[in-house]
């Protein structure tokens, strides 16, 4: 197996039951959602390891060329045009090796979870629709489909019926409503089944969300029928 990608791992517990690969968004780091993991009140017997990747550093051309870190480059305000198709299927390829340590390491593939914010969120969509090992779900937050395309011949029918969990705010100023509802649209026409959820907030997490989440990765164990 190839180098993996930076990343910290976390443990809830002894001989964890699943795994949760978690990505940040632009110009964060994999240290952005630690923190979040005491706030989901999982159960403690539902021991789970955690891994959050760092991006690479990137120039970001929409930020004036910027180096930061991002798991592709944005080129225009609009975010979904002119995506970094090079960019995007490396930072897939990046996801998929971890998937596959965690297969190795005695994970079965339907007990990783992918989750991820704004572009980190992007990429787990991005790699989700696609991998061929059947995953337990897809995180979607604050976020928005790229490389939409190229999905109806690339999605991989292991994981046509993969619960996915798209949340958004309703004032977000950074990935438009608009868009991220065009991307549920579009999944949806594609015959993915997305639970969706709007919150009164900007880009960002809160704690009613954050309470939903808690929620639906215990389902994601439990059952492969996703709770709509």
């Amino acid at each position: 197996m190839s180098k993996l990608i930076k990343h910290l791992e976390l443990l809830t517990g002894p001989e964890p039951k699943g795994t949760i690969i978690w990505m940040h968004g632009l110009g964060a780091d994999c240290w952005d959602f630690v923190s979040i993991v005491k706030e989901l009140y999982l159960p403690d017997d539902l021991p789970l390891r955690f891994i959050f990747p760092q991006a690479p550093t990137r120039p970001i051309t929409v930020n004036r060329g910027q180096a930061m870190p991002g798991w592709y480059d944005i080129s225009m305000a609009e975010l979904e045009r002119k995506p970094d198709e090079a960019g995007i299927r490396e930072s897939q390829a990046f996801i998929d090796a971890l998937i596959d340590r965690e297969v190795a390491r005695g994970i079965a593939a339907d007990k990783i979870i992918l989750a991820g914010f704004s572009q980190g969120g992007a990429i787990a969509l991005q790699t989700g629709l696609r991998q061929t090992q059947a995953l337990a779900g897809i995180l979607a937050l604050s976020t928005y489909l790229t490389l939409g395309d190229s999905l109806p011949k690339e999605k991989a029918t292991a994981n046509a019926h993969i619960p996915i969990l798209m949340a958004h705010g309703t004032q977000d100023s950074v990935v438009p409503l608009a868009l991220a509802r065009a991307s549920r649209d579009a999944m949806i026409t594609q015959g993915f089944k997305v639970a969706w959820r709007e919150y009164p907030m900007q880009h960002a997490l809160c704690a009613e969300e954050v309470e939903e989440i808690g929620g639906w990765i215990q389902a994601r164990f439990k059952s492969r029928i996703v709770l709509a």
